[in-house]
């Protein structure tokens, strides 16, 4: 007889970062892996110690990613455009700074 085996390290919670997909006992995103890997050029070894996870961690992140590609994709061009949107109000700026 066989059996299928689940591994569950990827959970969504909507309090927890938007409801973004976060690997288990984190609140790092999935995205936030994908990004780095396409956009930062770092391979999973640099990923897994640059946020302390091990390297199953980072596997299942794109291994869900490319299971949910069209939804994370989405989910990385908002990211990128509210990136954008605060930009161009001056987030970030001394200038504009919320501190004293």
């Amino acid at each position: 007889m066989r059996t299928l085996e689940k591994i569950e390290l990827i959970y969504r919670d909507p309090k927890i970062r938007g409801g973004h997909p976060c690997i288990v006992g984190t609140g790092i995103r999935v995205l936030d892996i994908v990004r780095l890997q396409h956009y930062g050029n770092r391979g999973p070894e640099q990923i897994a110690e640059s946020f302390s996870l091990t390297l199953a961690q980072v596997y299942t992140a794109l291994a869900y990613y490319h299971e949910h590609k069209a939804e994370i994709d989405a989910d990385i061009r908002e990211d990128i455009r509210i990136g954008e949107e605060l930009k161009a109000e001056g987030f970030g700026k001394p200038e504009n700074s919320i501190f004293p």
